[in-house]
């Protein structure tokens, strides 16, 4: 099949453009250029802002694709140019959505599809729910829509979330064994799956029938607690016991809350999603185990020397302040 990829250059897309590019499909990428990736030599280009309605349209009626992945739709503006631009020219529409589109906490785990998603978790989550909404009025008129809710997905060309963000001097932290952040009791629940994992879903999804006006849930199967998380990243780069130092959510975002963006309406959730829809129409496999994950991303930080130092941010600052409260509060009680 011809498969148009409007973004195909970002962390999960080039993993599906080159997985695209060995299933046998014609690949066209629309991106604006900004970002470099090693893509195989049979992809073809087009640049441009999918943000341009114009520029859009003439991409979808010169490409003659088949199907369509979008993975840089962010909000119903969006998803509205390109049912308008799309709408015809496309057999399938494939969006890349995400599981930030469910009510927190959810009622129940593990997370199924058709799960509550009001009220929002987040601008970003409403946002998304809204396209997907889009897309799904377009099914069956406009083109087929699929729609694909990864979670936390990482891997080469990017880097190892942590309870502060996702700066990389984490890495070197972990390496040198300094004391890491952990919020609350450590115990909440988070689910990294590689990239590549992820972008053999959407591979699965392309042509495929069965996936036609349906969700897909497409997340770890290997769902642990944060203080695992650490400990596992440390024992695959052979590094340390960590010390974890914990500090409840909401002291830490007081205190914090520029560096906490990501803790406020995600890490701090314990929640487990349901993949048997995938598993079942896609063909979807949890194939990378974390620690090779890790293994592997890491890796490539240290290839293009990405490896920012441990005392990079205020982490020591940071656990000093709540070890000094907390060894006040002993005493006034000890």
């Amino acid at each position: 099949m011809r498969v148009l990829l409007i973004g195909g250059t970002g962390l999960i897309s080039t993993g599906i453009t080159r997985q695209l590019v060995a299933a046998g499909h014609e690949v066209i990428c629309f991106t604006r250029g900004e970002t470099d990736a090693d893509l195989p030599d049979a992809v073809e280009f087009v640049r441009g802002d999918r943000n341009d309605a114009d520029r859009l349209a003439a991409v979808a009626r010169d490409v003659d694709a088949d199907c369509a992945i979008d993975m840089v739709c962010f909000d119903a503006e969006q998803a509205r140019a390109a049912v308008e631009a799309f709408a015809g020219r496309v057999d399938q529409y494939v969006f890349c959505s995400t599981v930030d589109v469910y009510h927190r906490p959810p009622e129940r785990n593990p997370v199924t599809e058709s799960a509550s998603r009001e009220p929002g978790v987040s601008e970003y989550g409403r946002n998304k729910a809204a396209a997907e909404d889009v897309f799904f009025d377009a099914d069956g008129e406009a083109f087929a829509t699929t729609v694909i809710r990864p979670w936390s997905t990482y891997g080469e060309g990017g880097t190892v979330l942590h309870t502060l963000g996702d700066g990389s001097y984490y890495v070197d932290r972990i390496r040198k064994g300094k004391p890491i952040v952990v919020h609350g009791d450590g115990t909440s629940l988070w689910g990294p799956c590689h990239r590549d994992d992820v972008a053999a879903a959407f591979v699965g999804a392309v042509g495929n029938e069965t996936a036609f006006g349906e969700a897909y849930h497409v997340t770890s199967e290997e769902t642990i607690t944060w203080n695992q998380y650490h400990r596992r990243v440390a024992s695959a780069l052979d590094a340390p016991e960590p010390e974890l130092v914990h500090i409840p959510t909401d002291q830490l975002r007081a205190a914090v809350p520029d560096r906490t963006h990501l803790l406020e309406n995600h890490f701090r959730y314990s929640t487990v999603f349901d993949n048997a829809k995938a598993r079942r129409d896609l063909g979807f496999e949890y194939t990378i185990d974390f620690e090779d994950g890790v293994r592997r991303t890491v890796a490539a930080l240290d290839e293009r020397d990405a490896v920012d130092p441990w005392d990079g941010e205020n982490d020591d600052a940071i656990v000093d302040a709540w070890r000094e409260s907390t060894d006040s509060f002993v005493a006034r009680f000890g």
